[in-house]
Parts: C-alpha cells; structure tokens; sequence
C-alpha cells in the first residue's frame, strides 16, 4: 500500500509538531518552517500534498503557492491562514489552492479536509492510469519517427485536453486521419465515453440528417416505427468524428452549426429540443475553402468547426516513418496469414523510400498485405513489392561509385550531399524554406533541424 506524503510548512513550531502528530499514524508527513527549505526538497521528491502556512517569513505563501502549482501541478495544496481574510483565501483559490483552513485549526475538520484531498489525488491518478490503459489498447501501432508526425501528436496532445473544443483534422487520403481523431479521443477528458465514428461520404445526402440528429416515429416514409436516436446522441459525453464532412449537404451544415453552437437539436419530426455534450472532431481531404467560394460549405460552420485545426503530413513528407510501418504492417500480416518473416531486404526498402506515395499509408499497408500473401521467402523483396513490375524506374536504386580498397569518408559524403541538397531547394524555391521542404519531401522543421546541424559542422 503507498501511503501519500504530506510537507506541512509553518513557521510555528506547535503547529508543525500538532499537524505531523495527529496525520502521521496515517500518512508520511514532513515538516518545515519556511517556503525556501520545502521548495528544496520538493525539487529531490514532490510530496501528493501540501499544508501552506500563509503568513511566512521571507518567501509569503501566495508567492510559494504560485510557485507550487507552477512546478508541480498535480500537487495539492490546503493553505492555512491565522484569521479569515476574504481576499486573501479568494486571491489563494485563483492560483489554484485546493482548500483552506483557519487557526486556530481543529484538528477533526482538518483530517476531513486531507482526506477529500486525497481521495481527489486518488481519483485523479485512477483515471491517468486508465487513460495510459485505454492509450495502450486503443492505439497501438501509431508509428511516428519522424519530426513530422511528432510535431502533430505533441500538438494534439495539448489541444486535445478540452472536452468539447470542436477540432478539424485535414490531410490527404489515407494519412491517418481517423487514427488521429482516435488519439484526441483517448487523450481528452472524454476519453471514457464513447467515440462515434461517422463517414458523410458513404451515408446517401437524403439520410444523413436522420442519421445524425434521429428521427421521431412516422417522421417520413419508412422510418422505423419507433423512431430512432442520431449518432449525436450515441456520443454524448465523448467524441463524435465526423470523416468526410466536406460532404455533407448545406441542410445538414445548417444543423450541426445550431448544434455546435448552442450544443441543441431536434430529431427530425419532433418539436422537442434535445440537448447534449459531446466533443465534435471533424475530417476532410477536400479543400474547404474552394467549396466555401462555391457555395458549397458554409464559412460559418468551416470556422466553428475548425476552432483547432490539425494538419496531418503525407507519407511523402514523412519519410522517416515509411520503413517501420511497413515493418509494422508486415509483422501484422505474418501473424494473419501465418507467416514467419525476418525483415524487408535493403533493396525492397530503398524502393519504399523512392516510391511516391499518392494513397498515403492506406496505400503502403495494401502493398505490404499484398506482399506478405505472394511472397516465397520470409523477406520482403523488391519483386515482392511488386512495385518494379509497375515501373522499375520508380524503384531502382540509383547507381552510387563503388567503395575502394581503402574506404570512403562516409560523414563527410553524407553532409556534401545534405548540403547541397537543401542549398539547391532553398534555391529552387526563392529562399522560402515551406517551398523548399516540400521539393525536399520533408517538413519545414525537419529542413530547419537538419539545416543547422549542418551549419553547426555535425
């Protein structure tokens, strides 16, 4: 059993010695008589909770509760203040303090107080575990080496923490743009309610309304007898992932508008007003803005529903991630089909490397399940690929000069043609470095990075 850890910081040594006597039978408790001393051993071991004296000498403990809830802010803090000042314990809330108690302290209602404290500690820490479980089974295979795709997952990570902040998701097909909304739903608050997915492309235009906001019975022909909820509904308290909604139909886009911005619907034949939270994330390949121009899109819905919008890179400008998801892929399918593979070969690779990707990794994964059934041996090969057959110019290797008798500088080599590289995009491109990442097949952070390092001389 952990038993939390409680610093009690007073400048009174009575106080000090009656808290750590009557807490101490039931928690680890650690004294001390000014801010600066706790501080200091807060930086080797944060404590679960904090007992703040106010009225300290030298660091005040407004400027030390600030200082806590800065630097660890899963630290609980309960101030303790010599008489009732209002603005004090008002000023102390704001900056994130849990609780207050008043000396002097009755040592009964100050047990009480710890106790919910803690429980809250507990609760909180039960549902980290169980996000980190849900991360784990939820999302196993997102494979993200590359600056690219990590820049986006750290972004979503931060946005993802609002429980109803609406997000839009753009990238082309196939680049994983419901595995994203997937991680925003296990990395939100919501993440144990459900995720409703839904494609607007495949559901027919005169249905989606149905679909989405449900239908009372008798609402038009053929309804079901005793009417139906919507997928909204089926969402409340987690996320609804709208793919494709480019393709909704401008009566469509009217609704979900009222609904994202009152969180209010009626199901169709029915005067009753619905209402219920739940997180919208949206998706689309298409270009919002030319159908916006068309009257296609409403621009009112484009900007409410892209209050945070994620751009998700291509496999082509992620190359780094290209190899381990075919490996991964392909340690899938072997299981599948009950194959034993070692690997991909060099040459297969390199081909992987050289192919442009126009279905992303939609694409790369039908190529790999293809492979993995053809394939004689247990490693992939170019021919397995099948990607030469296609067009062997696209998979050949470029022919290199051989290695002599006594070697090759091979950073050196390695830095020239990196230097050159980026100085001819950089060239080509007018000096705009997104240009020039773009030629490149690399992100503008990548290009930065790798621009510097070899600036640097590394």
């Amino acid at each position: 059993m952990i038993i939390p850890v409680i610093h009690v910081i007073d400048d009174e040594q009575s106080i000090r010695d009656g808290i750590t006597m009557t807490l101490t039978p039931t928690y680890r408790v650690e004294s001390f008589e000014s801010a600066e001393e706790a501080l200091s051993a807060m930086a080797e071991s944060p404590p679960d909770l904090v007992l703040l004296d106010i009225g300290l000498p030298g660091m005040s403990g407004i400027e030390a509760l600030h200082r806590i809830r800065k630097e660890y802010p899963d630290v609980l803090v309960i101030i303790i203040t010599a008489y009732e000042d209002s603005r004090t314990i008002i000023q102390a809330m704001k900056l994130g303090a849990y609780d207050y108690v008043i000396k002097p302290i009755l040592m009964d209602g100050l047990e009480v107080t710890i106790a919910n404290a803690i429980e809250s500690i507990r609760l909180k820490k039960e549902v980290q575990y169980l996000q980190q479980r849900y991360l784990q089974e939820n999302l196993p295979c997102f494979i993200a080496e590359s600056n690219a795709i990590q820049d986006v997952m750290d972004f979503i990570s931060r946005v993802a923490k609002s429980p109803d902040t609406p997000i839009l998701i753009l990238g082309e097909t196939g680049t994983g743009k419901e595995l994203i909304a997937s991680a925003i739903h296990y990395r939100s608050p919501n993440f144990k309610g459900p995720l409703v997915t839904v494609n607007c492309a495949t559901i027919p235009r005169d249905l989606i309304e149905s679909e989405l906001f449900g239908y009372e019975k008798g609402a038009f022909s053929g309804a079901n007898p005793c009417g139906k909820r919507g997928l909204i509904e089926d969402a409340e308290g987690g996320t609804l992932f709208l793919d494709e909604v480019g393709d909704l139909n401008l009566e469509a886009q009217a609704k979900l508008l009222r609904f994202l911005e009152e969180g209010e619907f009626y199901r169709l034949g029915s005067t009753r007003k619905l209402y219920i939270k739940t997180r919208v994330v949206s998706a689309t390949n298409k270009n919002l803005s030319l159908l916006i121009e068309r009257g296609l899109f409403r621009s009112d819905l484009y900007y409410r529903l892209g209050v945070i919008t994620v751009n998700v890179p291509s496999l082509n400008e992620r190359k780094e991630d290209i190899v381990p998801l075919a490996a991964y892929f392909l340690g899938q399918f072997g299981k599948k089909f009950g194959r034993a593979f070692r690997g991909i070969s060099r040459e297969a690779q390199a081909a992987l490397l050289a192919k442009k990707w126009t279905g992303n990794i939609r694409e790369l994964r039908n190529l790999i399940e293809r492979a993995s059934l053809i394939a004689p041996g247990d490693e992939l090969t170019v021919e397995d690929l099948g990607i030469v057959e296609r067009g062997r110019a696209e998979a050949s290797i470029p022919p290199f000069p051989p290695i002599p008798p006594e070697g090759i500088d091979f950073p050196a080599l390695e830095r020239s043609f990196g230097r050159y590289y980026i100085d001819e995009a950089i060239r080509l491109s007018g000096g705009n470095e997104t240009k020039a990442a773009r030629l490149l097949n690399i992100n503008h952070h990548t290009l930065r990075y790798r621009k510097k390092k070899l600036e640097d001389g590394h």
